[in-house]
């Protein structure tokens, strides 16, 4: 089964700094299986994300790819995912940011 990865960014992403490497312990990764995420990929397309590096701002998870997802953004993540069977680990990760004020990584596919 496919799976994504999320954690929590103990420090900001750095300016001019890219995230291509996939560094799932880096972050104390959850694993969330891609059945949970394929069907609500498209609920998140109206968020403002950042793929691989804070100067490509997108909307959108980069599904196969690395999302950095900052503070200001994860109310809105938490709304697309909070009644969602098999995210409440997820839920409970970006609740925790969202109190802490972190970013979140998302390693895709």
């Amino acid at each position: 089964m496919a799976k994504h990865e999320f954690g929590i960014m103990q420090m900001p992403p750095e300016k001019g700094k890219r995230y291509d490497n996939f560094e799932p312990d880096k972050y104390n990764c959850i694993s969330v299986d891609d059945d949970y995420l394929e069907g609500i990929i498209g609920a998140f397309n109206g968020i403002e994300f950042y793929h691989h590096t804070l100067s490509v701002k997108e909307k959108g998870l980069a599904y196969c790819g690395i999302t950095l997802i900052p503070p200001e953004s994860i109310d809105a993540f938490i709304e697309v995912i909070k009644n969602i069977y098999g995210l409440k680990e997820l839920l409970a990760l970006s609740q925790k940011a969202l109190e802490e004020n972190k970013w979140i990584i998302h390693f895709g596919l």
